[in-house]
């Protein structure tokens, strides 16, 4: 009788147990499940958290963006006993742009500096100016719709040094500083996608041309004075595209036509870059530059730059 109630009693035992560990057990699988939903929860209004911060990020306008690059492009020629013929001859040109660009919600102000002198050395002429320009160019914009702006535009066009004409003996000089020096400034519309693709029309712009007294009579303005003003048309462009992963085409566009001289004579200043890039600080780099200016000469002015670009970026926002 005794050991059926032991035997009872440590079975009764041994169910209470069971149920007790089955209740801890499922006591336990439920509060696990409760705490990796209020994780899961947690979780996600972290990442949530995390995305409106990068959002926030990405939202917020760069005022400021400034990019200076120099650039010192060289080519070079040697000759000894060489039955072609050839003269030896050594060439560079030295180059800064510089863009410095403010935008916010409603405004912006893109100002690009382009400053560039090149020489070269023949050994039985000596040395030669190649390339000599000096030009700014600034648009201011209010939004208007999306990707259209009210502007005012403004654009300088200079030299550094004296031009000369070497077909004439001896040498005559046809340029200097500020002879000529194109101010051409006025409201208009401008169309930007972004930094490397705009467009500014300007219907009624408004444009100086200034020569020094001995340059009088010259590019346009009447013998006798010193500066002329012209009432036209205007449009730039700036597009710049990346054709492949190393290769850059950047593309610098304005014409112009005078309602008050010769309106159908279209001023034309076209400037293609090409550049193919070697590393951080080499490139190749080619220019064609095209110009048509009745009143700076008769013919269709071109320019061609072809060597090994030596690149340093001095200022970068």
């Amino acid at each position: 009788m005794k050991k059926t109630l032991f035997l009872l009693l440590l079975s009764s035992s041994a169910i209470f147990a069971q149920q007790k560990n089955d209740s801890i057990k499922k006591t336990d699988s439920i509060f696990k499940t409760t705490l990796e939903k209020k994780i899961g929860a947690l979780q996600k209004q972290l990442d949530s958290v995390k995305k409106q911060r990068v959002k926030e990020k990405e939202s917020k306008i760069k005022e400021w963006t400034v990019n200076g690059r120099f650039t010192f492009l060289f080519n070079q020629a040697s000759f000894t006993n060489w039955t072609a013929g050839g003269e030896n001859n050594v060439a560079g040109n030295i180059s800064v742009n510089y863009d410095f660009n403010y935008r916010n919600e409603k405004w912006k102000w893109d100002n690009k500096i382009i400053a560039v002198y090149g020489s070269s050395h023949l050994s039985s002429k000596g040395y030669r100016k190649t390339d000599d320009r000096f030009e700014y160019n600034s648009v201011l914009a209010l939004n208007s719709t999306k990707n259209w702006y009210f502007s005012f535009f403004t654009n300088l066009i200079t030299q550094f040094t004296h031009g000369f004409d070497y077909n004439q003996e001896p040498r005559k000089e046809v340029s200097s500083i500020f002879s000529p020096a194109y101010l051409s400034f006025g409201p208009g519309i401008l169309w930007r996608k972004n930094e490397n693709m705009r467009v500014n029309i300007a219907p009624a712009s408004s444009r100086f041309t200034f020569v020094s007294k001995p340059f009088s009579g010259q590019y346009g303005v009447e013998e006798g004075k010193t500066s002329t003003y012209g009432l036209g048309f205007n449009m730039s462009a700036y597009l710049k595209f990346q054709l492949m992963e190393d290769l850059t085409m950047e593309n610098i566009v304005a014409l112009y036509s005078n309602y008050l001289r010769n309106p159908q004579n279209v001023d034309v200043n076209y400037q293609i870059n090409f550049l193919v890039s070697v590393n951080k600080y080499l490139s190749t780099n080619f220019t064609l530059h095209v110009i048509a200016d009745n009143n700076a000469s008769s013919r269709v002015q071109f320019r061609e730059v072809f060597g090994l670009g030596l690149n340093y970026t001095f200022h970068e926002i």
